[in-house]
């Protein structure tokens, strides 16, 4: 049997060395290569030299597993372990060398995620969970917040890049923002759901994430304390992830379901 902490162990060597490949990629300089949903929707040639790598080493270790990647697809096989992988995540931050920008690791056993590492490649930092094992960064066991108050509560989010989206998510961006303390938006919804799991952010709310996204991160904030759901009783996915520690979670969900956060295109 697979066990959790011996898939994490595999997962950070991989992602570590995927992420010094993605900054010796980026010290050699950056162009995008390919766009993907819109014209803003950048690829470059290291988000696919990073995931290429990343199946590699993975293959070598474990060839008889599936992967699923934002780049190359795939994760369609059926066995046990499905491993989840956002190369680069935070494109457009790598690309403008913004120090946030991660590769995303997560490891799926019979469609359950039990292990995941996000590693922000710009500053080394790192982030652990193993399912029932809780969420660390270094050895430091992560906690979420504990605000109860949304009006004090600082929140992430993120937006799409589809300009009709954006006009959706700014109008409820704009019913949120005058009962929360403030809203931050840091451009890697995997950092943002560490962030979370650590209490740097109170709370994490966005619309369009695909599992790449949010498969590692969201493992990371669960095992730290927080809930981590989609609206109104449904799964966190693309539609919305929620992650909120408990005492939040409630008020949040409320004021996002009143704003039909789910909704548009």
């Amino acid at each position: 049997m697979d066990r959790p902490a011996q898939l994490l162990a595999l997962a950070v060597d991989v992602a570590r060395s995927a992420s010094d490949l993605a900054n010796r990629m980026r010290a050699e300089g950056v162009d995008p290569v390919a766009t993907k949903s819109t014209a803003t929707d950048v690829v470059t040639a290291a988000d696919r030299a990073v995931e290429q790598h990343v199946r590699d080493r993975l293959r070598a270790a474990r060839p008889g597993d599936a992967v699923l990647g934002e780049e190359y697809g795939g994760g369609q096989d059926r066995t046990t372990v499905r491993w989840i992988v956002d190369p680069i995540d935070g494109t457009v931050n790598y690309l403008y060398d913004l120090p946030q920008y991660a590769v995303s690791l997560a490891a799926e056993v019979d469609g359950v995620v039990v292990a995941g590492v996000v590693r922000n490649a710009a500053t080394g930092r790192e982030w652990t969970a193993t399912r029932g094992g809780g969420a660390f960064c270094g050895e430091r066991r992560l906690v979420a917040s504990g605000e109860t108050d949304l009006g004090q509560a600082l929140v992430g989010t993120g937006f799409g890049y589809a300009a009709e989206r954006r006009l959706h998510q700014a109008r409820v961006l704009a019913g949120l923002i005058g009962h929360v303390r403030d809203i931050r938006r840091f451009g890697a919804a995997s950092i943002d759901l560490c962030l979370v799991a650590e209490g740097s952010l109170d709370a994490y709310y966005e619309k369009g994430l695909n599992d790449w996204d949010r498969a590692a991160g969201g493992l990371i904030a669960a095992e730290a304390g927080a809930l981590v759901t989609g609206l109104d009783g449904a799964q966190p996915g693309p539609a919305m992830l929620i992650a909120a520690p408990p005492g939040l979670h409630e008020q949040l969900h409320a004021r996002l379901s009143r704003l039909d956060a789910a909704g548009g295109p």
